[in-house]
C-alpha cells in the first residue's frame, strides 16, 4: 500500500479530500495497534498488517479492513473506488455510521474485561498439551496452519510439561521443529539469525524480513533445548543467533536494532538468495557444487513465487539431510565437514556483503531490548560466555540512562539521541524480565534492585485495582476509546503473561507473598479465556507450571570468586531448572544488598568459609550443603 497507493498522487489526493490520515507506527504504538487490530477482527473476521481503519473523529471505528490495492481486482475493492465510496457514506449515511462505531465500541468494552474466577490448574497444562499434540505437524515439525511461525514460547512451555510428566512427546515436538526452523530456508544460512515466518509447510520458503523479538525468544528457546538435551546443535544455534544480532542489531551505545526489512532493491528477499552461477563463481566448481548440494540448489531455483508456485531461478539455503549424515558419507569427520562448510561460508558472507543491504530499523524500543537481554544473560548462563552477559549489561545500563523519565518512569523509544513515547505494560515486564536474568547471570545486585523498583512502578502505573491483571497502558496516559488488557500470547508473549512471571520469581527471591497473590490473580481473570484456547496463552502457563510447584529458591553464600562458589553456580546454571531463582549472598559487606532485597537470607551463613548452598521449596528450606552432589539431590 506504501508504494501503490499512498505513494500515488491520484489516491492521495483522493484520500486527503476525504480524510485526515494519520499513519501509525504500530511497534512504536502498540496500544494504538492492539485496540484496532481487535475492532477489525470483530468486523472482518480476520486481521494483519497493513491495517486499514476508517474512525470518527472521537476514535470509534467503522470501518477496517488490512490490504486494499490501488483499483478493484477479483473482487477486492480498490483506493479509487473505496475512498469515494467512503466519503460518500461519511456524508450521506453519517448517522447510519456513528451508531455502527458505537457499537463497536460496546463490544470493545466487553472483550477487553475479562472476569474469570478459577484458578488455573494441571488440568490446563495438560489440556494445552493435548492441543499442541493434535495440531502438531509430525512430518516437518511445527504446528499446523497456512504459515509456520516460530512461536517460541510455544517451545519452552513443551518443555516445561516434558520436565513437569517426563512425557518424551513433548520433547519430540521440541526438538523436531527446532531442526526444522534451523535447518529450513526460516535460517539465514549465510550470516545466520533466523527471518520472520514461513510461507510453507515445510519451512522453506520466508518472509525475509528479521525481527529482533525473534531471535531473542528463538534463542531462549535453543538454549533451553540445549540444557535439557546436551546436544551441540542447540547450543551452536543459540550463539549463531547472537553472532548475527551482536554483528548486524547493536547500536554502538549498546542497544538493540528492531529489524531488518524482507526486501532490497525492491524485491523481497534479493539479498539472500543465489544462483547456481553466482555460486560456483565464487567458490569454484568443486567446492560451489559441494556447497550446492549440501544446501539443496536445483539450476532452476528452488525460490518460488508464493503467488504463482513458480521457480524464478534463484536459491534459498536449506539443509534437507543432517550435516551429520553427509559428513559420514564423505568420509569426513563431522568436525572436518562443519570447518569446510563454514570455510565456504564465511566466502559468501563477504560477497553478500557487497549487495545492497536491506533497510535497516535502527529505532531501539524498550520492551524488545529487554527481550534481548533476557535472551544473552541466559546465554551467559548456560554456554558459561561472559562475553554475552557483558553485552547484555551494555544494553540494560543503555535502557536504564537512556529510557527512563527523571521521575524513573520508562520511555518507549530511542533514536538519533532522542528518546520518547510513553512506555506500556511490556516496557516494563519485558525489561524486568532482563533484569532478572541479567542478575543472575552476573549477581551485580543493582539489576536485581532495579527490577524490583520497575515491578513496583508497573503495579502503581498499570493495576487494575478493581478487576485484577494488568493494563495496556498506564493511569494518567492518553485517553483511548477503551483501556485494554490483553493476555494473548501471540509473535511475542503479552505484557501480562511476562509480568506473571517476573511477579512469581520477584516474590520468591524477596519473600513478597503479595507479588505471588498478583500473579495468580491475573491467572483467575483470564481463566475462562485460557480454558477455551489454551495454546494461545504458553507464557503465561508457564507462570502457572512455576506457581504450581516444584520451584526452588536457591541461597548461594560465599566468594563471587572462588571455585567453589563457581562450582555451584555453574551446575545450577548449566541444568535445565526453570522453576528456580537463584541469589548469591557474598562474603564481603554487599551482603547488607541482598538482605535488604531478600531479609530470609540474613541467617544463612557460609560452612567453614566455604561456599554453602541453602536449597528452599515453598520458603522452607533444607539444611544448608557445601557439597555439590547433595545440593544436585535437593533439587530432583
Amino acid at each position: 500500500m506504501e508504494h501503490e497507493s499512498f505513494e500515488d498522487s491520484i489516491v492521495a489526493s483522493l484520500m486527503n479530500d476525504n480524510f485526515i490520515n494519520i499513519k501509525v507506527d504500530r511497534e512504536e504504538r502498540p496500544d494504538i495497534d492492539n485496540i484496532y487490530m481487535t475492532v477489525c477482527q470483530m468486523m472482518t473476521g480476520s486481521g494483519g498488517w497493513p491495517l486499514t481503519i476508517v474512525m470518527t473523529p472521537d476514535k470509534k471505528p467503522f470501518f477496517a479492513g488490512t490490504y486494499f490495492p490501488k483499483e478493484s481486482r477479483f473482487k477486492r475493492i480498490g483506493m479509487l473506488d473505496l475512498v469515494p465510496r467512503l466519503g460518500k457514506m461519511w456524508r450521506e449515511e453519517r448517522d447510519k455510521l456513528l451508531a455502527s462505531a458505537d457499537q463497536v465500541v460496546n463490544h470493545l468494552q466487553t472483550s477487553f474485561s475479562p472476569t474469570g474466577t478459577e484458578e488455573l490448574t494441571e488440568e490446563t497444562l495438560q489440556s494445552a498439551f493435548a492441543q499442541f499434540l493434535q495440531r502438531f505437524d509430525d512430518e516437518y515439525g511445527g504446528f499446523e496452519g497456512r504459515m509456520k511461525f516460530p512461536t517460541a514460547h510455544n517451545l519452552t512451555f513443551l518443555l516445561r510439561y516434558h520436565k513437569r510428566t517426563s512425557d518424551p512427546t513433548a520433547l519430540m515436538m521440541v526438538e523436531k521443529t527446532l531442526r526444522a526452523m534451523r535447518n529450513g530456508g526460516i535460517y539465514d544460512h549465510v550470516g545466520f539469525g533466523f527471518h520472520r515466518y514461513a510461507t510453507d509447510r515445510e519451512w522453506l520458503l520466508p518472509h525475509f524480513e528479521k525481527m529482533l523479538y525473534d531471535q531473542a525468544m528463538n534463542a531462549m528457546a535453543y538454549l533451553e533445548t540445549y540444557q535439557v538435551t546436551g546436544k551441540e546443535f542447540y547450543g551452536t544455534t543459540a550463539r549463531e543467533i547472537f553472532t548475527y544480532v551482536l554483528r548486524d542489531m547493536t547500536s554502538a551505545e549498546g542497544g538493540f536494532y528492531s529489524a531488518e526489512d524482507a526486501d532490497s532493491e525492491g524485491e523481497e528477499g534479493k539479498f539472500y538468495v543465489w544462483t547456481l552461477d553466482e555460486i560456483t563463481n565464487l567458490l569454484g566448481p568443486e567446492d560451489g557444487q559441494l556447497f550446492a548440494k549440501v544446501y539443496n540448489f536445483s539450476p532452476d531455483g528452488n525460490y518460488r513465487e508464493e503467488a504463482t508456485g513458480h521457480a524464478i531461478g534463484t536459491n534459498i539455503p536449506h539443509l534437507v539431510r543432517p550435516v551429520e549424515e553427509i559428513a559420514v558419507s564423505k568420509g569426513m569427520t563431522i568436525e572436518e565437514f562443519t570447518a569446510k562448510l563454514n570455510e565456504l561460508r564465511e566466502k559468501l558472507f563477504s560477497a553478500r556483503k557487497k549487495r545492497i543491504h536491506p533497510l535497516k530499523d535502527d529505532k531501539i524500543l524498550t520492551d524488545w531490548n529487554g527481550l534481548m537481554i533476557a535472551a544473552l544473560a541466559k546465554g551467559a548462563q548456560v554456554l558459561n560466555d561472559a562475553d554475552y552477559a557483558e553485552t547484555a549489561r551494555r544494553a540494560a545500563d543503555f535502557v536504564i540512562e537512556n529510557l527512563q523519565e527523571r521521575d524513573g518512569r520508562l520511555l518507549k523509544r530511542y533514536r538519533e539521541g532522542e528518546a520518547s513515547l510513553p512506555a506500556h505494560l511490556e516496557d516494563y515486564a519485558f525489561f524486568a524480565w532482563g533484569l532478572i536474568e541479567l542478575y543472575e547471570a552476573t549477581f551485580d545486585v543493582k539489576y536485581l534492585s532495579e527490577a524490583m523498583r520497575l515491578t513496583d512502578l508497573m503495579s502503581d502505573l498499570f493495576w487494575d485495582e478493581d478487576g485484577g491483571g494488568f493494563y495496556f497502558t498506564a493511569d494518567g496516559g492518553e485517553e483511548h476509546i477503551v483501556r485494554t488488557k490483553d493476555l494473548v500470547d501471540g509473535a511475542v508473549p503479552s505484557g501480562n503473561s511476562v509480568a506473571a512471571m517476573v511477579l512469581l520469581r520477584l516474590g520468591r527471591i524477596s519473600g513478597n507473598t503479595q507479588y505471588e497473590q498478583m500473579a495468580s490473580t491475573i491467572g483467575k481473570v483470564f481463566s475462562e479465556r485460557v480454558a477455551q484456547a489454551p495454546t494461545g496463552y504458553t507464557q503465561l502457563l508457564s507462570a502457572v507450571d512455576f506457581g504450581l510447584g516444584p520451584s526452588y529458591e536457591i541461597v548461594i553464600v560465599g566468594d563471587r570468586n572462588s571455585e567453589d562458589t563457581q562450582a555451584m553456580l555453574q551446575r545450577l546454571q548449566e541444568s535445565f531448572i526453570p522453576n528456580k531463582v537463584v541469589l548469591l549472598k557474598p562474603l564481603d559487606s554487599q551482603a547488607k544488598e541482598i538482605i535488604k532485597i531478600a531479609p530470609f537470607t540474613e541467617t544463612q551463613m557460609a560452612i567453614e568459609g566455604k561456599a554453602t548452598a541453602y536449597v528452599c521449596q515453598n520458603y522452607a528450606c533444607e539444611a544448608p550443603t557445601t557439597d555439590l552432589t547433595k545440593m544436585v539431590s535437593a533439587l530432583q
